[in-house]
């Protein structure tokens, strides 16, 4: 990583955490509420069906310390022993009630909340497959998968705060007017310590948003590690640099636990200060309230169920204090996600794009320029015709433009207007659906990937029309036919992930089915075949001759020796055409490519020695 991408990594996780710190600040955004209640739509009698329970799930708790006050005052001291069965039956219906109000509650969040879940995720990987490739230059990984994994569970849980929040709050106001109606005095008396535990709270939330934070930083570092580590795993290992990774990433593991401890021990101090106060609350509804009993200006069963409410009262405001962070968090993951699903590709087909018709392979380059970054030419001025069924090569040192040349020409970036323009028989690709362009063109890349799943699911991808027959008539002419069928299901053999259980050269000969399966008019090779042994690669260049004909090839490679026969071979330096000719013409010219060719030629010699 070069110095300036250090730069402009910590800048952007310095603007991240800023942004995090304002955002976590507010436990409610209009924005992000108002995005959010699109998705809640399809499952709103859920949620409905959610906060009704939720209501009277907690009305059910309030009435029952009223239901022992009554039971005590009115049958218990007066000596109504046989009324009292009307209170049990009471208290039994009551718990029916509690009860089902509860699972209906939790049945119909759950279902909501997992739907919301499962719509956001599937939104958010649609968005991202759509996404161009300039997006994925500037973003890792791991920080894709904190929002697709980790924001969107946080988003789908606040709906559940959400619900929690509004059945403490019903609670609080539901207790506060049970003590008011049993005696103002002692209700006052008991709310008496509030001014305390709201100071408590306010620098609580202070140092509990900072620790929160921290964790969540701490564990996308981890994360990011992970995953740089686990995908990096084969250099690691062939560098020997595993200890001094451990180390690394013990630091930020070490970070990761040192800031959940922090949250655990924040958390923890608000329950024994919410006891205290409750304690302290108690204690002088108690005793006040026993003078008022001896007094007979207070029943001993009110007395008993103040005690009751003042003992509920308190988690109810403890519990809000908690799901209102939870809340922050929800809105900060919430402002991630939909800047995420904001972010437009740059790479858009137009109103007026049109599907390309049945293509004869005809490429045009007309003075193209292209850089990724404004002000930062990576392609300088670039002619180049490429008649329908040529085979050209692109060769050059590295850094030469090669790869970003060809990435223009499938269109995984688009040139400006005013800076060029690439025709594909006549027309401009900016004018054409990408899709089209995509169906009637196939590239092989030097790094083979392949997805989990059978050997055939990998060749035909989305070209579920083709025949088995086809399959088999494809991989038979790239020279794969022969190892997969000497797989343990053939066709049929499940890959592990990325292909692992398959050798390179293998899964690049299945790269190869798989691109000529579809029958592209125009075929990419970029270093298709650098990781090919030398007699895989021979068969496939004496397969290649067959395949090619009637097909526009575009070529990259840097063994020269495997494009001496491309009708048109092409000089790539610092973005421009250096060079451009036949390999005959080329190396009698003296020029770029003659050297490189000797280079070439020099470095096959010395490996043969």
């Amino acid at each position: 990583m070069t110095t300036a991408q250090v730069t402009a990594k910590a800048k952007r996780d310095k603007e991240e955490l800023v942004d995090g710190v304002e955002r976590y600040g507010k436990a409610f955004d209009s924005r992000i509420f108002g995005r959010f209640v699109h998705y809640v739509g399809p499952y709103k009698m859920l949620v409905v069906i959610g906060i009704l329970g939720v209501v009277v799930f907690s009305l059910s708790q309030v009435a029952l310390p009223w239901i022992i006050k009554v039971a005590i005052d009115d049958y218990i001291v007066p000596g109504n022993l046989p009324g009292l069965w009307w209170i049990v039956m009471l208290f039994i219906a009551n718990a029916i009630v509690n009860r089902v109000a509860g699972v209906a509650m939790d049945l119909s969040m759950t279902k909501a909340g997992q739907g919301i879940l499962y719509d956001l995720r599937a939104e958010m990987f649609s968005h991202l497959q759509k996404l161009s490739m300039s997006f994925f230059n500037k973003t890792e990984v791991g920080r894709l998968m904190s929002r697709v994994l980790g924001d969107v569970g946080q988003l789908q849980e606040s709906l559940q705060v959400a619900v929690n929040f509004s059945g403490e709050l019903v609670s609080l106001i539901g207790i506060s007017i049970a003590m008011m109606f049993i005696s103002v005095k002692l209700g006052l008396l008991a709310m008496s310590v509030l001014p305390v535990l709201a100071i408590v709270l306010v620098f609580w939330q202070r140092r509990a948003k900072k620790s929160f934070i921290r964790a969540r930083q701490s564990i996308s570092d981890v994360n990011g590690a992970l995953n740089e580590n686990i995908s990096g795993v084969r250099v690691v290992q062939s560098m020997n640099r595993q200890d001094r990774n451990a180390v690394l990433f013990d630091e930020k593991n070490k970070n990761n636990f040192n800031a959940v401890v922090d949250v655990t021990k924040i958390s923890a101090v608000l329950i024994p200060v919410v006891d205290i106060l409750r304690a302290v609350s108690i204690g002088l509804v108690i005793v006040f309230g026993a003078r008022m009993v001896i007094g007979d200006s207070l029943q001993v069963g009110a007395l008993f169920a103040l005690i009751l409410y003042i003992q509920r009262f308190f988690d109810p405001l403890r519990n809000i204090t908690m799901q209102y962070t939870q809340l922050q968090r929800s809105m900060a993951s919430g402002s991630r996600i939909f800047d995420l699903l904001d972010t437009k590709s740059d790479v858009v087909d137009s109103p007026m794009a049109f599907d390309l018709p049945k293509l004869d392979g005809e490429i045009e380059l007309r003075n193209v320029k292209f850089g990724y970054d404004p002000g930062v030419e990576i392609i300088k001025d670039v002619n180049l015709h490429i008649k329908p069924g040529e085979t050209v090569a692109i060769v050059g040192p590295t850094g030469a433009g090669k790869t970003t040349l060809i990435s223009l020409i499938g269109r995984f970036y688009d040139v400006q207007r005013g800076s060029g323009a690439i025709m594909v028989d006549g027309h401009d690709i900016r004018d054409v659906t990408r899709k089209s362009l995509a169906r009637q063109m196939s590239m092989v890349l030097q790094e083979p990937f392949l997805f989990s799943g059978t050997v055939k699911e990998n060749i035909i991808l989305d070209h579920e029309e083709v025949t088995h027959e086809q399959i088999v008539v494809a991989a038979t002419a790239v020279g794969a036919h022969d190892f997969i069928m000497k797989l343990e299901d053939g066709y049929d053999t499940e890959l592990e992930e990325r292909g692992s259980n398959l050798s390179v050269g293998q899964r690049q000969l299945i790269s190869f089915t798989r691109a000529i399966i579809a029958d592209p008019r125009i075929l990419v090779l970029d270093e298709a075949t650098a990781n090919i042994d030398t007699n895989t690669e021979a068969q496939l260049q004496r397969a290649l001759k067959t395949l090619l004909e009637g097909r526009t090839a575009i070529v990259i490679a840097h063994r020269l020796s495997t494009i001496r026969s491309a009708d048109k071979i092409v000089v790539l330096q610092d973005g421009r055409v250096a060079e451009m000719g036949t390999h005959d013409e080329l190396v009698d010219s003296d020029g770029l490519y003659a050297h490189l060719n000797k280079m070439n030629y020099a470095a096959l010699e010395s490996t043969r020695v």
